[in-house]
């Protein structure tokens, strides 16, 4: 335990540090640009974040992330992007602590490089200090504010005093995500806002000029509005709000079986939260630092529609986005291609202000779900006509071509109003005797103006499970249930319910619509691999905990009667 007087000799020695003024011990050579924050902002729109690999924990390729190179620029250049946010997590690089909290020479030159590489390219770029809110800067466990000033000033001023020279380019972002529940975490939070600031500015070069991206508790929206109140005015430094956004969280993290979007009562919500945050920072630039829709989490047509209503809603209310990739969602670092081109090309002309077609998909309280962003043919079953219904959004239908190749209207489809029937004669051409399940063609709709669509022709059986129930473990464990996959190679929800009817956890969702009701949540009580459906051991010890046997019923895509599997861990 500290003693009351060394603290109060610290807390004077951080007052002192922090009152006083450091000499700027950086000289630039060659000129700098300086640029508002409201057209740094626009010019990083739309942006693209680094995510998962200077950040990770605890060094660079951590998580599954090779190391950064030159080239991965070039793809985020090509795809449209206009800027690029580089988190960089920092606590696992001092190579001392108090009272120094010396950073890694070698750390610093990397990230050094790696923004040449980024501006190079000629991209703006936002850096940070990323999951060290996770360590030694939460506010919601570290009740010592003093010792997190010092510690942050020192940082950002090895920081600043690394890059003081580079261009105008290059932003600030002061720390990612802090945590921070109650009004006296959000003053902090003003705080080491205004610490930040102090440290770039005496570590001089161009940071007194360099545009900053300030953040409220958790860069979340509703807390910023709460609780932000704006820098000393003694820093000259042009500065806009970072805020992130990921909702609904039901839907973008594929919890309690939310696998729709788009209602209007969902589109409304998304416009409230933006417009909130417009509303109250009605002088600022803002930029959201972090959005995803992800293609493992959420459904196709409605991330779709997700991603366009998104990127117009930000639009309207001035509102710069950056989208957040961790390396797995969105661009293949090691293929150069991207694991959902539609999403991208619909992010990107709806950034540029085009009207893109979208497909239709089920949004209601439904007991089963559509989707046009594919054609589902269940194996063994007698070929149709296959009629999917758009969003044309004012553009006419133009093509839609296989490998390539023109489809012959009226041969291989029709058209009529929003809908497009695909036709027996064309599907049994691909849907044949000897087909396997799972993906076997893509069909691109090319409209007058916007994105391509794409529509997957899918053929697909009920999935089967190695074994089909087991006894709880007597330890806590995950526990690996084999499948053979037979179509979408992913579950869509997993219900789980009692043997008296009950449900396992989450008793609530017999409140929500019936694609709902007692499903558990991805990535926390579910998730999968090529050979298996996982439970975390924390939801076997719920079933152990609970005394009753317990059947999980596990749902794929297409969501419609008949297309699970039911897993029973008995007591």
């Amino acid at each position: 335990m500290v003693s009351d007087s060394w603290k109060a000799a610290f807390l004077a020695a951080s007052a002192t540090l922090l009152q006083s003024a450091v000499a700027q011990n950086v000289t630039c050579n060659g000129s700098f640009s300086p640029i508002s924050a409201s057209n740094f902002v626009s010019k990083m729109n739309p942006g693209w974040n680094l995510g998962n690999t200077l950040d990770a924990v605890q060094k660079e390729g951590d998580w599954n992330n090779p190391p950064v190179v030159a080239t991965t620029f070039d793809d985020i250049k090509s795809a449209g992007f206009k800027g690029v946010r580089l988190p960089v997590t920092w606590a696992y690089h001092f190579t001392s602590e108090a009272p120094d909290y010396t950073v890694d020479p070698v750390w610093l030159q990397r990230v050094s490089d790696v923004i040449d590489m980024i501006t190079s390219r000629g991209f703006y770029a936002i850096v940070n200090v990323h999951h060290d809110s996770w360590t030694w800067m939460d506010l919601t466990k570290e009740t010592d504010y003093a010792k997190i000033e010092d510690k942050f000033y020192k940082l950002w001023y090895q920081i600043g005093t690394k890059l003081a020279c580079k261009g105008s380019q290059v932003a600030f972002e002061p720390i990612n995500e802090i945590p921070g529940t109650t009004a006296e975490h959000g003053a902090e939070v003003n705080k080491l806002n205004n610490i930040f600031l102090k440290a770039i500015n005496d570590a001089g070069g161009f940071n007194p000029q360099r545009v900053v991206t300030l953040v409220g508790s958790g860069e979340d929206g509703p807390k910023t509005s709460q609780w932000f109140v704006k820098p000393d005015a003694k820093f000259k430094n042009p500065w806009a709000i970072q805020y992130h956004y990921y909702s609904p969280y039901d839907f973008i993290f594929s919890a309690w079986g939310k696998t729709t979007w788009g209602s209007d009562a969902d589109k409304a919500s998304l416009e409230a939260d933006i417009a909130a945050v417009r509303g109250n920072f009605t002088d600022i630039p803002l930029i959201i630092g972090e959005w995803a829709a992800s293609p493992v989490a959420t459904e196709t047509a409605a991330r779709w529609r997700y991603f366009d209503f998104f990127i117009r809603t930000a639009a309207k209310y001035n509102t710069a986005t950056v989208l957040w990739d961790n390396g797995a969602d969105f661009l293949n670092r090691a293929t150069h291609q991207w694991r959902d081109q539609v999403a991208l090309d619909i992010l990107r002309t709806a950034a540029a202000g085009k009207t893109n077609s979208l497909p239709d998909s089920t949004t209601d309280g439904s007991t089963t779900q559509n989707s046009s962003a594919y054609v589902y043919h269940k194996l063994n079953e007698t070929v149709t006509d296959v009629e999917l219904p758009f969003h044309f959004n004012g553009n006419s239908f133009s093509s839609a071509k296989l490998a390539g190749k023109n489809l012959a209207k009226g041969k291989d489809y029709s058209v009529s109003g929003e809908k497009i029937t695909f036709k027996k004669s064309f599907l049994s051409t691909i849907l044949t005797s000897s087909s396997r399940t799972g993906s076997l063609a893509n069909v691109t709709l090319n409209f007058s103006a916007g994105a391509s669509l794409q529509v997957n022709i899918l053929q697909w059986s009920v999935p089967t499970l190695g074994v089909t129930s087991s006894k709880v473990p007597a330890s806590s464990t995950d526990l690996l249930i084999p499948i053979t996959w037979a179509g979408q190679n992913r579950p869509a929800a997993v219900r789980a319910v009692k043997n008296d009817g009950t449900y396992l956890s989450d008793d609530w969702t017999q409140y929500l619509p019936d694609l709902q009701k007692a499903r558990i949540t991805y990535n926390g009580q579910w998730n999968w691999d090529g050979q298996n459906v996982v439970l975390p051991a924390a939801v076997v010890d719920l079933v152990r905990q609970g005394g009753k046997d317990t059947t999980f019923t596990i749902e794929f895509y297409p969501r419609v009667p008949g297309n699970v599997v039911n897993y029973t861990l008995t007591v």
